[in-house]
């Protein structure tokens, strides 16, 4: 099911042996297989998700694929800020296998479970889109069908296409949303011109919350966290996905659609430092970042910042607020 990863990705700068202070992410790591994860300390992990299946499906750019391991190699050279006792693990990657996405999907939904029945962080490193769907069916299992289960997901697109033929990266939430009456969506950084009106209508339908990106620059972000904060507080616990096409194209050319009108990257780094920050949030992905198109590898390196932005919150910097 999960694919060890190889220890030459983590790989880096070695400023020193024994300080820590001096440590990078490539000298924190430890390389885990799923059963031997222990629950001592704050643990963040990572799983990545190679699958461009629902890309391929909904006619995309092809390439995500091949992101897991890019973003981790970036990841390894930033520098590990956090105490002695948070720990950083990484315990492989699931492949999905020929065409068979609804199975990867299963199979990474059950490596999710697992990681949060050991009071874990999941880190899930996609793939395509698609990923969010088998990161739900992680989080759903795990807080039980009773549970309000809000999703934010920061992409200039809905994703709420039909799925009657079948389904691929552009489904996931009409599919979440229409089979699970617990459920609920706040997406921001919608695109007006990247959605057909099809798709705001069955947005209305489906009562998503959205936020346009052309009221996401800076001078607004101070209502936009009231709104996330409002609809945090609505729900029992939170995941959290970040589709990287929401991000301007001049930033992060090497995703899947990238969009000429996106966010700005310090927009999108605080929306995740807001959300992680509180601790009804469980999990966090980071899809359809595409080396295969990428320039100079500027997308992968930015792909890597925004997980670590992800990763330092939820070690290091939530609020105390274990309300529900």
């Amino acid at each position: 099911m999960l694919k060890n990863v190889k220890m030459d990705i983590w790989s880096g700068r070695t400023d020193h042996l024994e300080n820590r202070t001096s440590f990078r992410y490539h000298q924190i790591v430890e390389l885990e297989k799923m059963e031997a994860l222990k629950s001592i300390g704050e643990t963040c992990v990572i799983i990545g998700f190679e699958s461009e299946e629902g890309v391929r499906r909904n006619k995309g750019q092809l390439g995500a694929a091949k992101a897991p391991n890019a973003i981790r190699s970036e990841l390894a050279k930033l520098p590990w800020k956090l105490s002695n006792e948070k720990r950083l693990a990484d315990i492989g990657t699931i492949e999905c296998i020929g065409n068979d996405l609804e199975k990867a999907q299963q199979q990474l939904g059950e490596v999710v479970n697992k990681v949060l029945d050991k009071k874990m962080t999941p880190i899930i490193l996609g793939g395509g889109h698609e990923t969010a769907y088998g990161h739900y069916l992680g989080v759903r299992n795990h807080v039980g069908i009773e549970a309000k289960l809000g999703i934010i997901n920061i992409d200039a697109h809905f994703d709420l296409r039909p799925y009657d033929e079948q389904t691929s990266s552009g489904t996931m939430f009409r599919q979440i949303l229409e089979q699970d009456e617990n459920s609920s969506y706040f997406v921001l950084g919608i695109q007006r011109y990247g959605n057909t009106q099809e798709l705001f209508n069955r947005a209305d339908e489906l009562d998503v919350q959205y936020i346009l990106e052309e009221d996401m620059h800076y001078g607004q972000m101070t209502q936009v966290k009231k709104e996330i904060e409002k609809f945090i507080q609505e729900n029992d616990w939170i995941m959290l996905t970040l589709c990287t096409d929401v991000l301007n194209a001049a930033f992060a050319p090497g995703v899947s659609a990238p969009s000429p009108f996106g966010l700005d990257p310090s927009i999108v780094r605080a929306i995740i430092k807001t959300v992680t920050s509180h601790e009804k949030v469980l999990s966090f992905d980071i899809s359809e970042v595409n080396p295969m198109m990428d320039e100079n590898n500027r997308t992968v390196k930015l792909g890597a910042y925004l997980t670590n932005e992800a990763i330092t919150s939820f070690l290091g910097g939530r609020k105390n607020d274990t309300s529900t």
